[in-house]
């Protein structure tokens, strides 16, 4: 997340310097917290020892995200849209349309979530889904969003759950969360996890050099 930061700040002394996609995992596992998360519960510092966890904090606003059994990708472009700077609402629909493609071409079918702003009083952000986030047709959270902006740059990033532990988001966040894992809608493919997760990084980013027709470093 450091070297997201790093490469927003070197797209914005030249927004016209190529767009960036990145995918990455976590190791050891940890919980970001949003820019303006100012506080957290204390528990978490013994959850985050007893499941050695990392806990730091991301250069972007929204609530804390548990990086366990996720993919996080990470996109930093310019924040025009069609040549015109865009309102952050139409930068995220404009970003996001890569991610709803390349789930629809695995056949899953995703929408925007349609939670109001009551979503700031939670510390998850798994636990509410926002016009930012990305949910399947029953209403569960597949993808959380958020982003920060740089002179003409923006960086989006998020978070795409592939097994979630259940079990430790309870844990963390002391009710259900309603998420779903992109090995649970894809249990019909007999794969490994990684032969799964290789193939949803292939799909997303032919799907993002469609969308932004241009070649992503």
């Amino acid at each position: 997340m450091d070297l997201d930061n790093s490469l927003l700040d070197r797209h914005s002394q030249d927004s016209q310097s190529p767009s960036i996609l990145r995918f990455y995992r976590w190791t050891p596992p940890a919980i970001s917290l949003g820019f303006h998360q100012k506080q957290y519960p204390d528990r978490w510092n013994a959850i985050a020892k007893s499941h050695n966890l990392d806990i730091v904090r991301r250069p972007s606003g929204g609530r804390a995200v548990l990086h366990k059994g996720d993919l996080t990708y990470a996109v930093i472009t310019s924040n025009n849209v069609d040549g015109k700077k865009g309102s952050h609402r139409d930068i995220y629909e404009y970003i996001c349309e890569f991610l709803i493609q390349g789930f629809r071409e695995l056949g899953i079918s995703l929408n925007y979530g349609q939670s109001g702003r009551g979503y700031i009083h939670n510390p998850s952000c798994f636990s509410t889904a926002t016009n930012a986030d990305l949910v399947t047709s029953d209403g569960r959270k597949l993808i959380g969003s958020a982003q920060v902006y740089r002179r003409d740059s923006v960086l989006q990033h998020g978070s795409i759950a592939i097994a979630p532990d259940h079990g430790l988001l309870t844990e963390l966040f002391q009710s259900t969360v309603p998420i779903v894992g992109y090995q649970e809608l894809m249990q019909n493919y007999h794969c490994s996890h990684q032969d799964l997760i290789a193939k949803l990084v292939e799909v997303l980013s032919q799907a993002a050099r469609h969308h932004f027709q241009t070649q992503l470093l």
